[in-house]
């Protein structure tokens, strides 16, 4: 009896004369997730995309799991594939369903005919298909409120599918669609819930960290390497800048005022991350600032620290409490990482008073100690690359 996953793309059915294009994207970054579970074919049809194993090598249920977290995805079930004829729906029905029927009281069919040359109804396929499975399960009842399971019946350009059960997809756009940004990514609960959250909306992700070694430990850097990985399980392989930041921090703590260190680390880094992600093509940086959360996400903080870039800067938590994005980060399953007791270069130099309502000509004043050009060409220059997937 072959078996597919039946792929519902959801939010894609509104992108008019484009949705081919992001049909096409989510096919490819289908494909690639797939890689290495066996032979498979992928296509689309009538608002669909079918699965297809070609043979018993294939891995279903790690199939299964990855289609679960690729972006772009509503919903998906596993599928019996039927003849388009109603004698072999019925048999392969009773077959396929029995395990899923049997430790239940209670069921409901529902037949959708794409289909409209099919012979019968969508009413009387239902009657036919529930009145074969009370004869086959004679401890079952038909519930068309509240079932225990519900039997769907799709009658479809190529075969008709039986399934039990559809679960919910990751949901969101095509990681590609939109772009690429990089996330500036510290090692908290935040920044990886911000990738997670953009790469939701199609965009591809680089990820930029700067480390301050010896005041951060190598733990911290592997951190930060273990939270991508755990996000790249959704958005697919990001390239991840490690910056070093040490002479940087050295630096604005010997020649700035103390109340302006996190300010001005903060512009500091924005000058380097909007350069890296410029030569990656990057069209815009990602932070996982939440307005007022802390001393530097204040409103006017947030403007002395923009107005060192041109490229945009999102801030997908900006209006979120922490209670939001914890809810988040645990169900992405980044939050048992993200609090391990390993400190990043945004805590380390922590003012005791840090300014809270800043304006752009004070920091400005603040900074004029620092050779800002020649120490972001240095970092850069020592900057380091590596691969997450």
């Amino acid at each position: 009896m072959k078996e597919i996953i039946l792929i519902k793309n959801g939010e894609l059915a509104l992108k008019g004369l484009n949705r081919s294009n992001f049909e096409d994207i989510l096919i490819k970054n289908m494909k690639r997730r797939l890689n290495g579970l066996g032979s498979f074919t992928v296509r689309k049809a009538q608002s669909a995309i079918y699965v297809e194993p070609e043979d018993e090598s294939f891995d279903f249920e790690e199939a299964l799991s990855r289609v679960s977290l690729i972006f772009g995805i509503a919903a998906f079930s596993r599928a019996c594939v039927c003849k388009k004829d109603m004698t072999d729906i019925l048999e392969k029905s009773v077959e396929y369903l029995k395990p899923s029927m049997e430790n239940i009281k209670t069921f409901k069919v529902e037949a959708k005919r794409a289909d409209k040359g099919f012979p019968l109804t969508s009413p009387q396929i239902c009657a036919e298909l529930g009145g074969v499975l009370l004869k086959s399960f004679p401890h079952l009842s038909v519930d068309v409120h509240n079932p225990d399971k519900t039997v769907f019946v799709e009658i479809r350009d190529y075969a008709a599918y039986v399934r039990a059960e559809q679960l919910q997809g990751a949901g969101g756009l095509p990681v590609g669609t939109a772009g690429t940004a990089s996330i500036l990514i510290s090692g908290g609960i935040d920044s990886p819930v911000a990738a997670w959250m953009m790469a939701k909306r199609g965009l591809r992700l680089n990820a930029i960290h700067f480390a301050s070694p010896p005041y951060t430990s190598p733990r911290a850097e592997q951190k930060v390497k273990t939270l991508l990985s755990k996000v790249a399980r959704y958005s697919g392989c990001i390239n991840l800048a490690i910056v070093p930041f040490t002479e940087i921090q050295d630096m604005i703590a010997e020649n700035c005022p103390e109340d302006y260190f996190t300010l001005i680390m903060r512009r500091m880094m924005m000058r380097i991350s909007e350069k890296i992600a410029g030569n990656s093509g990057g069209l815009a940086l990602i932070t996982g600032e939440s307005l007022g959360q802390v001393a530097s996400q204040t409103l006017p903080a947030l403007v002395t620290t923009d107005s060192v870039v041109n490229l945009p800067v999102l801030r997908p938590l900006i209006g979120m409490d922490k209670e939001e994005i914890v809810r988040i980060s645990r169900n992405i399953d980044t939050f048992e990482t993200s609090i391990l007791p390993y400190e990043d270069c945004c805590t380390v130099f922590t003012p005791k008073h840090p300014k809270t309502r800043p304006t752009l000509e004070q920091c400005e004043k603040a900074e004029s100690g620092l050779d800002v050009d020649g120490l972001i060409e240095k970092a850069i220059s020592e900057t380091r690359y590596t691969y997450i997937d």
